[in-house]
């Protein structure tokens, strides 16, 4: 068992795995087209890696049919700023009491991507405001200013074991955060464990359902993952999403996506690192893995 869910797995070719759900709870296996529909994006993946020299990890969930297609789901990769929706998820647990504090802006705690706070040096900014600019911009002024409220990245730890997630780990402000030396497990995840961390946020119960919600408005408004999953949605389909970017060639994204009413969500998180290529080629690869993603579930 690789999932804390009720999946069984199915091992293809290390390290790729296809989890399935028992069988009496959907019928019967699935098709054979729809395997091989979701071996192409495993080959996605695999010729990211092989075109580019970098290593690639993924997990997708689809939460209709209980199934989750999985590529290097167990092996670490830094976050990078795809932690600032886990620490606004802290965040919003915490309540008006946490959302409702103010952080006085000062030219000290600019960092290098702060576009929003480097205008507001000198004025007070509420938490709830505070989150609203970094999963918006990802604005690095911003999100050290709420892991400060919060207590510190341990704090962002204690509240993800809090709900299950016992991989995640967060160690550091920005920008040490995104260093990613190979090796170093200080602010990493694994895809698996943020797809089922974002699949408890946004889709299950670990917030109440207002901050649920809001949550997902915040990261709906992402303005800076263009080029990303966003680039290869299919029409009339909505996403929630958070990009992040570091050392090593270190890129990812993780993501909530809706399709039209009658179909489930799916939860999608995808890293890559290695060799580093300029963004424009990381973003255009994650957009490649992510248009075998979609062309697998908009059938």
């Amino acid at each position: 068992m690789t999932s804390s869910t009720p999946r069984t797995t199915r091992r293809m070719t290390a390290p790729i795995r296809l989890l399935v759900l028992p069988l009496m709870l959907f019928g019967g296996a699935l098709p054979a087209s729809g395997q091989a529909a979701e071996g192409e994006i495993i080959a996605a993946a695999k010729r990211v890696e092989e075109r580019l020299g970098m290593r690639v990890g993924l997990s997708v969930i689809d939460t209709g049919r209980g199934t989750v297609v999985a590529y290097r789901e167990t092996e670490r990769f830094a976050m990078a700023s795809t932690f600032k929706s886990l620490a606004c998820a802290a965040a919003l647990a915490g309540g008006n009491a946490v959302l409702e504090q103010t952080t006085r802006i000062t030219k000290a705690d600019l960092r290098p991507h702060s576009p929003v706070t480097e205008k507001r040096v000198g004025t007070n900014l509420s938490t709830r405001a505070l989150c609203e600019i970094t999963l918006r911009t990802s604005d690095n002024a911003a999100a050290n200013a709420i892991l400060k409220t919060l207590g510190g990245p341990a704090e962002v730890t204690g509240f993800l074991r809090g709900i299950g997630d016992k991989t995640t780990r967060l160690d550091r402000y920005e920008p040490e955060l995104n260093e990613a030396t190979p090796g170093d497990p200080r602010d990493t995840t694994t895809p698996q464990a943020m797809a089922q961390t974002l699949e408890h946020l946004l889709l299950g119960d670990a917030l109440a359902p207002a901050a649920r919600d809001q949550l997902e408005a915040w990261m709906s408004a992402n303005a800076v993952a263009d080029g990303l999953l966003r680039s290869k949605l299919p029409k009339g389909w909505q996403i929630a999403d958070r990009s992040g970017a570091g050392g090593h060639g270190t890129r990812g994204v993780i993501a909530v996506v809706r399709p039209p009413p009658g179909a489930q969500p799916l939860v999608i998180a995808i890293y890559m690192d290695g060799k580093t290529h300029p963004l424009k080629a990381r973003d255009a690869a994650i957009a490649e893995i992510g248009d075998a993603i979609f062309a697998r579930y908009a059938r």
